[in-house]
């Protein structure tokens, strides 16, 4: 139906920068909702940042000022630009989008394998 991949992940310094991207293709009809989640081991999924198809964001308060979300409608793409990065943010991130599906109308979630993103010196 939809497929989701992320990438952009990889090692990066502390205060260092890293861009990832999320494209979603096949049925979809159209893209609505948008979000990047992220995962540490033992620790529950949390979101990160997100935005609507109006373009609308909202953002997790220690990301706030350095992470910025971004989506490309006519790709069917998002991205999230990550600047001064902590080794807090280390986790896997996943790209989670909603989609009306072509054919069917109805609108579901896909998500992802998810890319890692480490913050090390």
């Amino acid at each position: 139906q939809v497929q989701v991949w992320e990438s952009g992940g990889g090692l990066v310094q502390p205060g260092g920068s890293l861009r990832l991207s999320c494209a979603a293709s096949g049925r979809i009809y159209s893209m609505h909702g948008m979000a990047w989640y992220r995962q540490t081991p033992g620790k529950q999924r949390e979101l990160v940042a997100a935005t609507t198809s109006s373009g609308s964001t909202n953002y997790k308060d220690s990301v706030k000022g350095r992470f910025t979300i971004s989506r490309d409608n006519g790709k069917n793409t998002g991205y999230l630009q990550m600047n001064s990065l902590e080794p807090e943010d280390t986790a896997v991130y996943y790209c989670n989008v909603d989609v009306r599906v072509l054919g069917t109308m109805t609108l579901e979630s896909y998500w992802g394998q998810g890319t890692q993103v480490t913050v090390s010196s």
